[in-house]
Formats: structure tokens, sequence, C-alpha cells
């Protein structure tokens, strides 16, 4: 089970990687950038389910201490579903005119 948890952790880091360089100079990846529009958008969700998966890591490795099941479940739901509707913003929105 662990290697799941951490190699749930390593693709967190990366789209936390991937977001960052979104937000810092609008790279997206080769087969997301005809779709994704708004690339800041769309990183800041990739850091936000990033940084859920890299934090549930931590609670399961007893790196970082736990707090209960509900806290947990509700605040990482609510992590993971708040990047998963920036990202779809980030496709969806029309591109800006720059006058």
């Amino acid at each position: 089970m662990e290697w799941v948890v951490g190699s749930g952790m390593i693709l967190g880091v990366l789209a936390i990687v991937l977001g960052t360089a979104s937000i810092r100079t609008g790279w997206t990846l080769p087969w997301a950038r005809r779709r994704v529009t708004q690339p800041r958008i769309y990183g800041l969700g990739a850091l936000l389910v990033g940084t859920n998966c890299v934090v549930q890591g931590l609670f399961y490795f007893r790196i970082a201490p736990s707090p209960p099941w509900e806290i947990r479940f509700f605040s990482t739901t609510a992590l993971t579903l708040c990047g998963l509707i920036l990202m779809g913003v980030g496709q969806m929105l029309p591109l800006r005119r720059r006058s």
C-alpha cells in the first residue's frame, strides 16, 4: 500500500511543478495547449490538486500530525473539487484580448 501513496505523492509534486510553471510562464503540457485558454487559472487548479496529493501522503506516512478523519476528508475533498473546477474554468474561459 505504501507504493500507491508514494506514487500519488510523486504525481502530486509533479502537478505542483507543472502548476507553478503554468502560473509563472504560461506553459502547459503539449497535449493540453490547445484547450487551455487561461494558463494561470489552470495552474492554480493544478497547484490545489497537487498539494492535496502531497498532504495526504504526509498524513499517511505520519510525517505531519493527522487531524480527525472528518476534517481530513472534507478539507481534501474541497481542495480537490476546487482544483478541478479551476482547471475546468481555465479551459472554458475565452481568450482575453490585450489592447
